[in-house]
């Protein structure tokens, strides 16, 4: 039986305009595709996205207005293609990994809303558990005991698992990142290698679920106000798509 590390599978990472996966726009993104005996191999776009970028997440992925504007894709096409591209890797039944895939999964998903595009569900039919590998939800799951703000982040999470990568917080870089993170998980936690995908889809949306109820009740009864502490701090636990707003605001 081929192991996860030897699997052909796709890890896929976007760097955006916004923390809120419903509001955020995709300004890069990157597919990496690794293993199956043959050369990995990466595709990353660069968008325009049609709304001013934030100095702040400029500040996060180095991308700005005059670049985007310059140099960035068509938003229409180049998310079709990644949603294309996408779909053809889970309906040929390869894995697509991501590091907090929720919140790219949703991303994608507005985008080709606000687009007019087909929605992955419409790209996947009959496919109603696809092979998505969460590596943050995993990690959280395997490995409940970390200590010390941020240490769930993705470079501390890269150093827990051994992996060494130098350039960080392009869509390439932490695309790679959460592929290596995921076979290392595999390789250390034997339950995960004999999930077949169905089963692990089925694992993570509730492991999902189950740590942000966790988080919502820290929030709620031990958080301080300068830690964003609320009694009625609502967190969702939906994995892997997130639910629009219910008020119809602007996404």
């Amino acid at each position: 039986m081929s192991t996860f590390s030897e699997i052909r599978k796709v890890a896929f990472d976007t760097e955006t305009t916004a923390p809120d996966p419903n509001e955020a726009r995709i300004v890069t993104a990157a597919l990496i595709v690794r293993g199956g005996g043959r050369p990995d191999a990466a595709m990353s776009w660069l968008i325009n996205p049609g709304v001013p970028i934030p100095p702040e997440t400029t500040e996060i992925h180095g991308i700005d207005d005059a670049k985007a504007t310059a140099e960035g894709a068509d938003p229409k096409a180049a998310l079709d293609e990644i949603a294309g591209r996408l779909a053809q890797a889970l309906l040929y039944g390869m894995p697509v990994v991501a590091f907090n895939l929720a919140y790219d999964w949703t991303v994608l998903t507005r985008e080709l809303e606000r687009h007019g595009l087909p929605s992955m569900a419409d790209r996947l039919p009959g496919l109603s558990a696809p092979a998505l590998v969460d590596s943050h939800v995993i990690d959280k799951q395997v490995d409940k005991y970390v200590r010390g703000t941020g240490r769930r982040k993705l470079q501390p999470t890269c150093e827990r698992y051994g992996v060494v990568l130098e350039d960080w917080h392009t869509a390439e870089a932490d695309a790679l990142a959460a592929l290596l993170i995921a076979e290392a998980q595999f390789e250390r936690y034997s339950q995960l290698a004999d999930m077949g995908p169905q089963q692990l889809f089925t694992a993570q949306k509730a492991w999902r679920a189950e740590q942000q109820a966790g988080l919502q009740k820290w929030f709620r009864t031990k958080a301080t106000a300068e830690q964003g502490g609320d009694p009625n701090k609502v967190i969702d636990g939906s994995w892997p798509l997130v639910p629009a707003p219910r008020d119809g605001g602007e996404r």
